[in-house]
């Protein structure tokens, strides 16, 4: 268990790939064609939380641009900062009305210290991720995009993910991109290096779409 909590790192990922190249060699065409994949690290607590949030249902750069704008308005980021601006201008800014509703949410029970995301690094997957799911507007690709980006954990499987579900079906040779029972059937193999296999899978998605690779 301690395996799972232990963020990965450099090390650890290429202990990883290694290892997902052995189980799935379809990994190694992804590595020869764009390297080793990118930790991508988040940040943690309020910041990387809110951002994951701003990308719910967006494009990477259509979110990029709004959290621009967001980081601007609200910095420096503090939860009664993020509840001084008005649900209003959260809209104006670019939030849908539920992201906006989220944000104030979010805030709400930090300052309230009912969550404390520095406590989330000491729970396992589980515990953490239904931490993460009592907040208003987190659901399960929220939580878990958090729990692999921010806290580094090494066997999150965000299985609702569009990209991943289409690399997937493409490094696979899947005839119909795989849905949920699909993709967490397909991931067991990956146990316990899943955070990993998403990665690279990400990879190949930027690959087939002719994106420049993670940083």
């Amino acid at each position: 268990m301690k395996h799972l909590r232990t963020p990965l790192n450099q090390e650890r990922l290429e202990q990883g790939v290694a290892t997902l190249c052995a189980i799935e060699p379809r990994f190694n065409s992804v590595i020869a064609a764009h390297g080793l994949p990118s930790l991508r690290p988040l940040q943690e607590g309020l910041s990387g939380l809110l951002l994951t949030v701003t990308e719910q249902f967006l494009s990477l750069k259509a979110a990029a641009v709004i959290w621009r704008r967001l980081e601007a308005r609200l910095q420096p980021l503090t939860p009664q900062r993020v509840l001084d601006c008005a649900h209003s201008e959260l809209l104006g800014l670019g939030l849908s009305g539920a992201k906006a509703r989220s944000f104030h949410g979010i805030a709400s029970a930090i300052l309230d210290g009912g969550f404390h995301p520095e406590s989330l690094a000491e729970l396992d997957d589980d515990e953490a991720r239904l931490q993460l799911l009592a907040l208003p507007g987190v659901g399960p690709w929220t939580a878990d995009i958090y729990l692999l980006g921010a806290l580094q954990r090494p066997d999150i499987w965000p299985w609702g993910d569009l990209a991943l579900q289409q690399a997937a079906q493409s490094l696979f040779s899947i005839p119909v991109r795989p849905g949920k029972p699909g993709m967490i059937l397909l991931a067991e193999a990956f146990r316990p290096w899943r955070a990993v296999a998403a990665r690279l899978l990400w990879s190949h998605y930027r690959g087939l779409k002719g994106m420049k690779q993670a940083q």
